[in-house]
């Protein structure tokens, strides 16, 4: 366990990227709980990789979601259903992950979906270099369907409690009032946290992480790498 500031972090991060050799662009999972600051630590993982000279892929799990009448056929509340009904894992492994693992031509899409019109996305395909790499974030990446297609897997660790917290801050500044706040205390404790609970329960993700975060002190976090992770010393 080694505990530091956010920019020691961040830069350990890149040293462990760098010591993954593969003959494909390298694909990283950002794996954790709603509100644990997975977009926010993928995006400066981003910014110092592109300094280094590496061509970065940022991509997310939001832009690849069944459209909302599938997500909720279980009701707005089920936890299966966040589970279960969410994500469409064949297109993310078709369009994104395959293309860029073993064998692939590295022509790859970075999204199927458009959350804002909750229609079908399809931007045309970039050929990625071969040194370059994924960053993608999102929830259960660690699932069955997804877990070999990783080269490099990071878990953000929060508290479910303080991700409510993180969850209503965010969107009482997004709101500009507290509105809102009810209905995401309501998706959390009824949704979110619960279908986080069921994939930890059925998957044990933080077993199977290269790396585990803990982020619940944004400013001094701590973090360790697993026994089992081929990374070099970090």
């Amino acid at each position: 366990m080694d505990q530091g500031t956010r920019g020691e972090l961040i830069s350990r991060l890149a040293e462990a990227i760098r010591s993954v050799t593969t003959a494909h662009p390298l694909r990283v999972a950002i794996d954790g709980p709603p509100a644990a600051g997975k977009t926010t630590l993928a995006d400066e993982l981003a910014v110092v990789l592109r300094a280094q000279d590496r061509d970065v892929i940022r991509a997310t799990i939001d832009d690849f979601l069944f459209p909302r009448a599938q997500r909720y056929r279980r009701g707005q509340y089920s936890a299966e259903g966040c589970y279960f009904d969410a994500h469409d894992h064949a297109a993310l492994c078709r369009v994104l992950l395959d293309p860029l693992g073993p064998g692939g031509d590295r022509r790859f899409q970075h999204a199927v979906y458009d959350r804002d019109t909750d229609t079908p996305s399809s931007p045309s395909a970039t050929t990625a270099p071969a040194d370059a790499v994924l960053l993608f974030d999102g929830v259960f990446l660690l699932r069955p369907e997804l877990i070999d297609r990783w080269d490099l897997r990071i878990f953000v660790s929060v508290p479910f409690e303080q991700t409510v917290d993180r969850a209503r801050d965010r969107g009482t500044a997004l709101a500009g009032s507290t509105a809102d706040t009810a209905e995401i205390e309501r998706s959390w404790r009824n949704r979110y946290i619960p279908s986080q609970q069921l994939y930890f329960a059925t998957v044990r993700p933080t077993d199977h992480a290269d790396i585990i975060v803990y982020n619940d002190q944004l400013q001094r976090p701590t973090w360790e790498v697993r026994p089992h992770s081929s990374i070099h010393r970090i």
